[in-house]
């Protein structure tokens, strides 16, 4: 039997397996974010086909990340009891499955769905990547690890729209959800041959199930009632119960985490000055991540008239050049400079750039739009690796899976919560035969460069 441990993966491969190791649970990422934004240029085929609204559509993103979100923070107990290899091997076989059956979806209830079913395997792989760089190199190392790992997440972004553009235009929007799959079988085998197994393991203990149900139907329940005040007509009180059963459910969620031995979140974690206030810019970068790359494809096809593949190609430029200021950033946070000042500039470039968008008209040039989504992409790429190396540096070893979860599901949750409040945003603006103008948009635009800017109170206070 092939000896996977640490030493054994040492012995076999030599000091480098470690890379090999980051570049396996980048397999997860790219899969996880090219799932996550190749869909967002097929929504407006997707609308056409099953005739549906902008208010459903968005489901589309909203779904997979809210099951994105609830299902991460069971990463913590899994890597517990069965370690990043069986775990990660696990969610990229059952997420193949699943997205080969939402590209045969034959109604919007269906792609849905399937959408939700990946995002719910797509939370259990998100984690895996940070606790295992964490895990397998040295402290003053993580930073550059965190930033080589960083580029898969930007990788798909980069890729993932001129894929799904190329892919809608010249032969069906339904082969987007065909397009991770690829990429999930292969790190299936890559997974289990360069993974290591767990050096030790904790006695077992009971997952907090309960928590998790009452986490998801908290985030759920809430979500559907930010969608129907988009046609609040008549829906006023159900609206107004629902907007209090979620409140009541995130308070009984609240309560149980702190009396359960073995919590979902473990809300102790939060005490620590540097963590909680990471985790705050962590929803900030969540919200600019996702509520970005949901807006940008639909703002230029819907108000500019632009087709697929050009609003892929309008991001294939920004996903390059976050690809390079990864590593840089990582190698910045390595050198033990004020991790406040990386993140606080990425969120003034983020920031500028959603202005720059939202001052924008029908006659700006191709180029110009290009150059502001590259000035949002440089803040996402110097926000991530600081806020993780802020947030887990100060962490004990046996805190970093819960610690990694509890920073990826705030950051997932600001995403969740930032696309429905951009949807929102975009059919409450201004409409012209159905159809939101360029007046909705830029709305949505200062709003995401507000929500941005409010979170730098709370990255000035974090310390690492």
């Amino acid at each position: 039997m092939r000896d996977n441990s640490v030493a054994g993966l040492t012995a076999r491969y030599g000091p480098g397996w470690r890379w090999l190791a980051v570049l396996t649970v980048m397999m997860g990422t790219i899969a996880t974010v090219l799932s996550a934004t190749v869909v967002n240029v097929a929504l407006h085929e997707i609308m056409v086909e099953f005739n549906i609204r902008q208010g459903m559509v968005h489901w589309l993103a909203t779904g997979f990340i809210a099951a994105m979100t609830t299902t991460m923070l069971a990463s913590s107990w899994l890597l517990d009891h069965f370690g990043v290899r069986k775990t990660l091997a696990f969610a990229m076989a059952v997420f193949t499955l699943i997205s080969v059956a939402g590209g045969f979806a034959s109604s919007p209830e269906q792609l849905i769905a399937a959408r939700i079913g990946q995002g719910a395997m797509a939370g259990l792989m998100q984690p895996m990547g940070m606790y295992l760089v964490f895990r397998i190199f040295p402290r003053d190392r993580r930073g550059q690890a965190m930033g080589i790992y960083g580029m898969g997440v930007v990788l798909a972004p980069a890729l993932g729209p001129v894929l799904g553009g190329f892919l809608v235009d010249q032969l069906d929007w339904r082969f987007v959800m065909f397009a991770p799959a690829p990429v999930t079988l292969v790190g299936v085998f890559m997974a289990l041959r360069f993974l290591p197994t767990p050096a030790s393991q904790p006695p077992p203990y009971r997952f907090d199930l309960p928590g998790l149900v009452l986490l998801g139907a908290t985030i759920g329940i809430a979500l559907d009632a930010l969608n129907r005040l988009q046609d609040l007509d008549g829906q006023e009180t159900g609206v107004a119960i629902e907007g209090l059963v979620a409140l009541a459910l995130l308070v009984m969620f609240v309560l149980r985490e702190k009396r359960t031995k073995h919590p979902l979140v473990n809300v102790n974690l939060l005490r620590t000055p540097s963590f909680l206030y990471a985790n705050l810019g962590a929803m900030a970068l969540g919200l600019a991540l996702f509520g970005s790359t949901y807006l940008i494809p639909l703002y230029v096809q819907t108000a500019l008239g632009y087709t697929a593949t050009q609003a892929g190609l309008l991001m294939l430029p920004a996903g390059i050049v976050l690809g390079m200021t990864f590593p840089l950033a990582g190698k910045l946070a390595d050198r033990g400079g004020d991790a406040r000042k990386l993140v606080i500039f990425g969120m003034a470039m983020f920031a500028s750039s959603a202005i720059l968008f939202a001052l924008s008209d029908l006659t700006l040039a191709f180029g110009w739009l290009a150059l502001w989504t590259v000035f949002g992409r440089i803040g996402i790429g110097f926000m991530l690796p600081s806020l993780s190396i802020g947030a887990l540096n100060p962490l004990k070893p046996e805190e970093l899976g819960a610690g990694s979860s509890t920073i990826n599901f705030t950051r997932q949750l600001g995403g969740a919560f930032g696309v429905n409040i951009v949807a929102l945003t975009i059919e409450f603006g201004e409409h012209s035969g159905g159809v939101p103008t360029i007046n909705a948009f830029h709305t949505a635009w200062w709003l995401v460069a507000v929500f941005v800017a409010m979170a730098v109170i709370p990255v000035w206070r974090m310390r690492a």
